[in-house]
């Protein structure tokens, strides 16, 4: 594999994880709604949404673009992920 291929997936597998924790983060709102207990807040979880849409629409352009566009877009990924990580969970 090419290491243009290894960077498309790595960023794939990176969205794909952004995706399902923003799912967790909303049950985790949900279920402590329903309980009557704090659960997290709206930065956190408007901050999520607004990466994992960041994160998707550059993956299909690096899904579909085979040149330095496309490499750029994946390496967009992998920084839209760096931040979530460090401004939402290192801080």
């Amino acid at each position: 594999m090419t290491p243009r291929v290894l960077l498309r997936g790595l960023a794939g597998a990176l969205t794909a994880g952004l995706a399902v924790l923003l799912v967790v983060l909303i049950g985790s709102w949900v279920a402590g709604v329903a309980a009557g207990t704090r659960g997290p807040g709206g930065l956190m979880l408007g901050g999520h949404v607004a990466a994992v849409c960041a994160a998707v629409v550059l993956q299909r352009v690096a899904d579909r673009r085979g040149d330095g566009v496309g490499a750029a877009a994946a390496v967009g990924v992998l920084a839209v992920t760096a931040v979530v990580v460090i401004v939402f969970w290192w801080s």
